[in-house]
């Protein structure tokens, strides 16, 4: 398959499976705090929601060290084959826009308080025909840097619902010691009979952008 991400240099086993709805928070605006291997029914109960943003944070671990470049990204995976098809499927940061999903920023350092990326959503805007949105975060450069997941502390995903004020919905705690993976396979948005789960993953692996995609072509 002809799919080719160009330059990337910027310009398991399900364990104690859960499955919760985000109904439960929502009349008390309180989060969810999901674990590892969590289905999170998001719209069959709550069926105004459209507009959600994907938002992933980091602290560096490594003292001195300024250059650690995280990068989220998705895979939008197609029914029937669960498999990217073309360029528009790859939301990464040399391509941040396709039907219903942009990627906002690209932080380079892991420096700051709060998200350092995020992905908006509209679920009302995704091709029909997409099953699945897999969410990846990769160390960009990491082989070279010698850098992988156990330099970085307090990594999270969250969802936030972009209508009532970016209220967070949940919030997944990569808490596994990924002591020598590169990459992390984080979440993913499934939808079925035309309704959307969350599903928590925390898969790490030992790739590069370009090693993910494979997974899924």
């Amino acid at each position: 398959m002809g799919i080719n991400l160009g330059n990337l240099e910027q310009t398991t086993q399900p364990l104690n499976t859960q499955t919760v709805d985000a109904s439960q928070n929502a009349s008390t605006g309180f989060s969810l705090n999901l674990q590892k291997d969590t289905f999170l029914d998001l719209t069959k109960r709550n069926p105004g929601l459209t507009k959600v943003d994907f938002a992933a944070g980091w602290d560096v671990a490594v003292a001195g060290n300024t250059s650690f470049d995280l990068d989220i990204s998705a895979f939008l995976l197609h029914q029937g084959t669960n498999k990217v098809m073309t360029n528009d499927d790859v939301i990464f940061f040399n391509h941040k826009d396709s039907a219903g999903i942009h990627l906002n920023k690209d932080n380079l350092t892991g420096v700051g308080e709060g998200d350092d990326e995020t992905i908006s959503l509209d679920l009302s805007q995704i091709p029909a025909d997409i099953a699945k949105i897999v969410f990846a975060i990769t160390i960009f450069g990491a082989d070279t840097k010698q850098q992988t997941f156990g330099m970085v502390n307090n990594s999270y995903v969250r969802l936030l619902d972009v209508a009532n004020g970016k209220q967070e919905l949940c919030i997944y705690p990569l808490k596994e010691q990924f002591s020598t993976e590169t990459a992390v396979i984080a979440a993913e948005l499934i939808r079925e009979n035309g309704e959307w789960q969350f599903h928590t993953i925390g898969e790490g692996k030992h790739a590069d952008l370009n090693g993910l995609l494979a997974l899924y072509r």
